[in-house]
């Protein structure tokens, strides 16, 4: 059994299908009414230093779906907040929680507890990566494409954390992946090189029209990230021409599904035509979090 999950990395292949698969089961099972007490008497600690919706109630809900209980826990809320030690807050927490989530401004906050904790801990969204939201996004294109194994997905705009994350979901699983982007706005080196070491196809270019040349998948997020507010102006400048619209749905395949992991600025990185047309998955995607996180939880504390 694993320890943490930091990264998509800390997940074999093997891992990432059994989640799918679990996470399958749990949201049959939720429209069915059927309940669990899989987690009672277990609690998570959900550590937030940025903003959040889906991330947020979709923990808290598994956990309450499950028998367990969830503490949402800020900075200002937190001695962290008047300058405990993020391992010192580990520990403590480590005493009282089943496991730790953490939301974080830098992927070293999340490494540090890790190190410090007794418990797994799971990374919520870091600067670096966002694996929560790329397990989600395939249990979804498991959905709609029943395979995952030689499916194309293409990233469109910024090569960003869930960009990152992304990347070595779809070369774990099977799947290639395009990345377009305007020069600056490259995934990580790192992961793109670790990803291709795995054997996977990685592209990453310049033309999102050849990127979603027979795409399965078109995959977008916000041009301006939490924390790139001040380089707005530049930012809408600069990848202006990486939006999803009807110019790419005419290039990728008939039945390519649009996906997004919100919040979405309809007409920047996406056409209000697209977000909400009838290739447009991101809602059930939104939804995913929940039933994907659940598995997630399980396999660590269950």
């Amino acid at each position: 059994m694993m320890k943490h999950v930091l990264s998509m990395t800390d997940l074999s292949k093997e891992d990432i299908l059994d989640i799918l698969e679990t996470g399958e089961d749990l949201k049959e099972k939720r429209i069915k009414g059927k309940v669990t007490d899989l987690l009672k008497n277990k609690s998570l600690a959900m550590i937030f230093e940025k903003s959040s919706t889906r991330t947020r109630v979709s923990f808290e809900v598994a956990m309450s779906d499950m028998g367990g209980h969830s503490l949402y826990l800020n900075q200002r809320d937190m001695q962290i907040g008047r300058g405990e030690t993020v391992a010192d807050t580990a520990k403590v927490l480590s005493r009282y929680v089943a496991a730790i989530t953490a939301r974080v401004n830098k992927h070293s906050t999340v490494e540090e507890l890790a190190e410090h904790a007794t418990v797994p801990v799971i990374n919520a969204l870091s600067d670096k990566e966002h694996p929560c939201q790329i397990l989600a996004d395939l249990l979804t294109i498991k959905e709609y494409k029943s395979t995952l194994e030689g499916r194309k997905l293409t990233w469109v705009g910024d090569g960003n954390n869930v960009c990152n994350s992304m990347i070595l979901g779809c070369v774990m699983v099977g799947m290639e992946i395009a990345v377009a982007c305007p020069d600056g706005y490259d995934p990580d080196d790192y992961i793109v090189s670790m990803a291709r070491e795995m054997g996977g196809k990685v592209e990453i270019l310049r033309d999102p029209i050849e990127a979603s040349t027979d795409a399965d998948v078109l995959y977008t997020d916000v041009w301006i990230s939490m924390g790139d507010e001040e380089e707005r102006d530049k930012r809408l400048s600069d990848l202006a021409d990486y939006q999803i619209n009807s110019n790419l749905l005419d290039v990728a395949k008939n039945d390519v599904i649009i996906m997004h992991c919100l919040p979405a600025h309809r007409g920047e990185e996406i056409s209000a035509e697209v977000m909400d047309g009838t290739h447009s998955v991101v809602f059930d995607q939104a939804e995913n979090r929940l039933h994907a996180q659940k598995a997630l939880i399980l396999k660590l504390i269950g």
